[in-house]
């Protein structure tokens, strides 16, 4: 592993973080949502408008969490979290989990998750979810760590109209359990 991909570590958001944070942002939705969001919305991501949205969050009361690494160290990854909002099928939320690509199966995601379930178990959150677009390559990894699809739902993003399941971690523990579990 050449990148020093074995070398992350998850440490709470820094507001000197923001900008980073809406790099990583920016180029997980460009590599995650083509062919699934317009080409021209992914064209005129912010990785600046990110930033700003991040830098209110980490100063806010949301859990931001940055997973470093590689060499130079730098973010390659975050979530963010907060309680679940109304009529949440739990009630802790995970908003945002994104891993730059070359850091993706090493284990980042994985950390990120156990962090952002530590922190919501620390609001009195005893359960947790998040929402994923059903066309998202990646939301295996949500089942793989035992979150349960409970819900779905339609939403519109950038003109185009998607469904979206919400995995459910029902009591936090299984997540905690499933995030030490290397298999």
């Amino acid at each position: 592993m050449g990148n020093g991909v074995s070398a992350i570590s998850v440490r709470r958001a820094m507001p000197t973080d923001a900008v980073a944070i809406g790099e990583v942002h920016v180029a997980a939705w460009r590599s995650t949502y083509p062919g699934i969001l317009p080409e021209a919305y992914l064209a005129r991501l912010s990785p600046v408008r990110e930033a700003a949205h991040y830098a209110a969050a980490i100063r806010g009361d949301a859990g931001v969490f940055v997973a470093i690494g590689g060499d130079p160290k730098r973010v390659v990854g975050f979530a963010s979290t907060g309680l679940g909002r109304k009529d949440a099928p739990a009630e802790g939320e995970i908003e945002t989990l994104y891993v730059l690509d070359d850091f993706r199966d090493h284990g980042a995601g994985r950390r990120l998750m156990a962090r952002a379930a530590a922190h919501l178990a620390g609001l009195g959150c005893g359960s947790a979810y998040l929402w994923v677009l059903d066309r998202n390559p990646s939301r295996w990894f949500y089942a793989h760590l035992g979150g349960k699809p409970t819900l779905t739902k339609t939403v519109g993003w950038a003109g185009v109209t998607l469904e979206q399941t919400a995995y459910v971690w029902q009591p936090i523990d299984l997540l905690f359990g499933s995030c030490s579990n290397p298999a």
